[in-house]
């Protein structure tokens, strides 16, 4: 109805192109315009100014020959003073965008490595919206800025690099293990070493202390029996553990063999040295 009246509304966030028998008059900001079709007035099209996003596929190949997908996404608006120019300039901005970013990211990649344009995938953005800038401004388009969304390598490729990676992260778990398990072997050994050598001390000790209270009772006997030496005093020393460790032996039901020296029979205390000689020496 308000065209029918030659009253034209422009809503926020766009402008509209005026032209008057199909030449261009100016750009219409939002609100009411006086626009009477009767005398040669028209709006022909409407401008959005609000920022816009579009997505680009882009198939190309590395320097080290893998084929890759890189999808970018760019984001742009109309430069407000060149509306015209962008009305006029161009009739389809996303096909005039997508051939600009195919040629700046085939050519960027295929100087690159698969894995360094992983890493360098943030350069490649920028050297895509510098290159959009230049060539965009003069349709009147400004570029907000420019994404390297995704890099998809070949399916088999990808698969490649999946298993490198699985295969690494397991190297990387086996040597871990195996120093946890040589550290667990270094302690346990050196535990062991520790409580072998306190064993040794008490054993040391035990043998020292029983060598003092020996030596203490065979001077003390000595004393009580001034016709004894202290060799006799050895001797009933030893017949006595013979006896004892006889009485052991016989009480025990866990020991099925016991040495005891051949030959006849002469001296008791002869036979507990040999016996004793022995045992150690079967020790």
């Amino acid at each position: 109805m308000g065209q029918a009246l030659g009253c034209y509304h422009v809503y926020k966030g766009d402008v509209a192109i005026k032209e008057r028998f199909g030449r261009f008059i100016e750009v219409l900001e939002p609100g009411y315009h006086w626009t009477p079709w009767f005398i040669g007035y028209q709006i022909p099209g409407v401008i959005s100014m609000s920022v816009q996003q579009h997505d680009f596929k882009c198939e190309t190949k590395t320097k080290d020959n893998v084929f890759v997908n890189v999808i970018a996404s760019v984001q742009y608006r109309v430069v407000a003073d060149k509306a015209s120019d962008a009305f006029y300039k161009i009739t389809d901005i996303r096909e005039h965008l997508q051939s600009y970013v195919v040629y700046v990211i085939r050519a960027s990649v295929s100087k690159l490595e698969l894995d360094v344009v992983f890493e360098q995938k943030n350069d490649i953005a920028k050297t895509v919206q510098d290159e959009l800038e230049k060539a965009m401004s003069t349709y009147g388009y400004e570029i907000v800025q420019t994404f390297i969304i995704d890099i998809e390598p070949d399916a088999i490729v990808k698969r490649a690099m999946n298993e490198i990676d699985a295969s690494a992260r397991m190297r990387l778990t086996a040597n871990k293990k195996a120093e946890s398990e040589k550290i667990l072997q270094i302690k346990k050994a050196e535990g062991e070493a520790e409580s072998m050598y306190i064993s040794g001390l008490g054993i040391a000790r035990q043998r020292q202390t029983i060598m003092d209270e020996l030596s203490d009772s065979v001077l003390a006997f000595s004393k009580s029996v001034p016709e004894t030496s202290a060799k006799d005093v050895v001797d009933m020393v030893l017949v006595t553990q013979y006896f004892d460790t006889m009485n052991e032996i016989g009480a025990s039901s866990t020991i099925s063999s016991v040495f005891i020296p051949h030959g006849a029979v002469r001296d008791i205390v002869v036979q507990i040295r040999d016996g004793l000689l022995q045992q150690n020496a079967a020790n």
